[in-house]
């Protein structure tokens, strides 16, 4: 398995990437433009990633735009004949807004979570998005 953690806290990045570490690669990124470019690079090396968590509130554009424009790029390839499968993407924030979930949810979230998260409750999550049994 392999994970982009997207968050410009270094606390909750940190954290994340403990947890996740045990069974999957991780790497990560601070920005939204950081995200994109990890997320292309890896399509294009064949390694893709198969979750992506991504904060809400991250530099020079935030989760939900980020979170589009990944899926922007999903749909370029496929329409070039790519047979990738759409990246998980489970956003993390602080903000609990239901609008805000549903916004999410519209733009091709797979799972959101709120922080502060605790590691039953990523591996919960990971349990329902069927990376762990």
């Amino acid at each position: 398995m392999r994970t982009l953690i997207v968050d410009d806290e270094i606390v909750s990045k940190s954290k994340m990437q403990k947890i996740m570490e045990s069974f999957s690669e991780c790497e990560s990124a601070e920005t939204g433009m950081g995200a994109i470019a990890a997320y292309k690079e890896a399509l294009e090396k064949g390694n893709p990633f198969d979750l992506i968590t991504l904060d809400i509130i991250i530099p020079d554009m935030d989760g939900l735009r980020t979170l589009k424009k990944i899926r922007d790029v999903e749909k370029s390839m496929k329409k070039k004949g790519s047979e990738q499968r759409p990246v998980k993407i489970m956003m993390v924030t602080s903000h609990s807004d239901i609008s805000l979930v549903m916004r999410c949810i519209k733009a091709g979230c797979s799972s959101y979570i709120v922080k502060p998260f605790t590691k039953d409750t990523i591996m919960q999550k990971l349990k329902e998005l069927a990376f762990l049994i």
